[in-house]
């Protein structure tokens, strides 16, 4: 299946083309900067089309090669987005809470992988010879877990490529 291609005039319908507001550039985006309108720099789509291309490569590349792609934004806006998007495209996804070492400590974060599938396990079989009790609290940690794991539970190890959703908001 070869990869769908994004025109120019889609980005402009889209509004790719508006940046941010002139005071709150970064100067190594210089190049990438047709001018400046309104106090909001205008982004030179000529450049844009073809890095996209070359991106959109790259990823179809990893991706026919067995890679991982993990979709990461915690904003409001973005959370229902990067999850459908993760869904459909059958990756990963993190859009509640990035959990520290979630790349640097897989250990540890598998463990806790390993504890949302089992409670997932027991909560779904036969939960008699529990209380009440017992029951709502598996039940919460279950919910808990599957909030911040959830879109990663099936990853099996660190991801090949990520798409991070505004880098400044996530510090990872």
């Amino acid at each position: 299946m070869a990869a769908p291609v994004v025109t120019l005039h889609q980005l402009i319908e889209a509004g790719a083309h508006f940046g941010h507001q002139t005071h709150r550039w970064n100067p190594r985006m210089k190049p990438y900067i047709f001018g400046e309108r309104n106090g909001i720099h205008i982004i030179d789509l000529s450049q844009t089309v073809p890095l996209f291309a070359r991106a959109l490569d790259f990823v179809s590349s990893t991706v026919a090669a067995g890679g991982k792609v993990l979709f990461v934004g915690t904003k409001r806006q973005a959370q229902e987005s990067i999850a459908e998007a993760a869904r459909r495209s059958g990756q990963h996804f993190v859009n509640h809470r990035w959990l520290g070492g979630m790349l640097t400590n897989w250990k540890t974060i598998s463990g806790s992988i390993k504890r949302l599938k089992s409670l997932e396990e027991k909560l779904s079989g036969d939960t008699h010879g529990l209380t009440k009790k017992e029951v709502l609290q598996m039940t919460r940690e279950r919910d808990k877990l599957e909030l911040s794991l959830g879109g990663i539970r099936d990853m099996g190890g660190i991801p090949d490529v990520m798409f991070v959703i505004d880098v400044n908001k996530e510090e990872l």
